[in-house]
């Protein structure tokens, strides 16, 4: 019998997923074990043929112990938890579900304006107390939006964005140029980006590579009034810095869905700011979208299964020539 190993929680449990696994007659093993660092994958990857990565990072201590391990897939698109090279030198081909949940992440990215831009989060925690609290907003239509990446979810983003009336202006050194074009996106530097707009939605990945791109001299660039948005990864940002503009009220807000650690440490000042935010880590956590991944996921085991190729693998060489 084929094992699958998952560190998602998501993974296999809505729409036609849990049929298709069904059908196939595979064994799925959860290690969602939040007491654990590894979510209990110790346990159980000697006996793994595939493995499919929630958040909990594959090391090469890991997969020293995957002795019957054929191929990584990401429940997701960030890649960054998984060490492709380790992966890459014992044949273990990677690959990941690029745009199956880019509606879910940009819708999430809209509604966190929408939380800061009307105070819903505060108005709310009023009513409830038994007050009546009723605070000014600003209409997000006709201001200006900055997306930092636009890959998938940056472009879906853009669609969204524009159908709400904002002016969007993005930066990406990759940027699909006739995409912006015909969206009338306004293709900046990071720098500018940051002068100009109302709200930051950042759409990168994580890693060395942008490791606090957004750090105190980049926090400075952005008017008082603008609200920061990170739907990436934790480390993109550096909260510290974020955390001591809010505080000084040099920021006028922000939203925030990663951290470096998840769990986060919720004794950091930012987490006493009351015009910030926070979700936990679920940009992804829609039926649709996790049933749209999951099937992407089966649909790839399958194809190898097969002595095919994936299209989605990231490490190709994996396969010769």
């Amino acid at each position: 019998m084929t094992v699958i190993l998952t560190t998602s929680p998501g993974f296999g449990k809505y729409g036609r997923a849990p049929q298709k696994l069904q059908e196939l007659g595979w064994e799925l093993i959860r290690c969602v074990d939040t007491s654990k660092p590894d979510g209990g994958v110790s346990d159980h990857i000697a006996r793994a043929d595939y493995m499919i990565v929630g958040l909990v990072p594959v090391t090469t201590e890991m997969l020293e112990k995957a002795t019957g391990l054929k191929a990584v897939l990401k429940h997701g698109v960030g890649v960054d938890n998984i060490d492709i090279p380790a992966c890459t030198a014992r044949g273990l081909p990677v690959a990941n579900t690029p745009g199956a949940n880019a509606d879910a992440v940009a819708e999430l990215a809209i509604g966190m304006m929408l939380c800061l831009a009307r105070n819903i989060p505060a108005g709310h925690a009023s009513v409830i107390a038994g007050g009546w609290d009723r605070k000014v907003g600003t209409q997000i239509g006709g201001k200006v939006l900055g997306i930092v990446g636009l890959g998938n979810i940056g472009r879906s983003l853009v669609r969204m964005a524009r159908g709400l009336g904002m002016q969007v202006i993005a930066t990406d050194p990759y940027a699909d140029k006739a995409f912006a074009g015909a969206n009338q996106i306004e293709l900046v530097k990071l720098d500018e980006l940051l002068s100009r707009a109302d709200y930051v939605s950042l759409h990168v990945f994580g890693g060395a590579g942008n490791a606090s791109l957004i750090n105190a001299e980049k926090l400075a660039l952005m008017k008082p009034t603008a609200c920061l948005l990170n739907l990436a990864r934790g480390e993109v940002v550096d909260v510290d810095a974020l955390s001591t503009a809010l505080h000084e009220s040099r920021l006028g807000g922000a939203a925030i869905d990663a951290y470096v650690s998840e769990p986060p440490d919720i004794s950091h000042p930012i987490f006493s700011h009351p015009r910030v935010v926070f979700m936990p880590h679920s940009g992804a956590d829609t039926l649709e979208a996790v049933e749209n991944v999951g099937l992407m996921n089966i649909a790839d085991i399958e194809e190898l299964m097969a002595g095919g190729r994936p299209r989605r693998v990231l490490n190709p060489e994996v396969f010769g020539a």
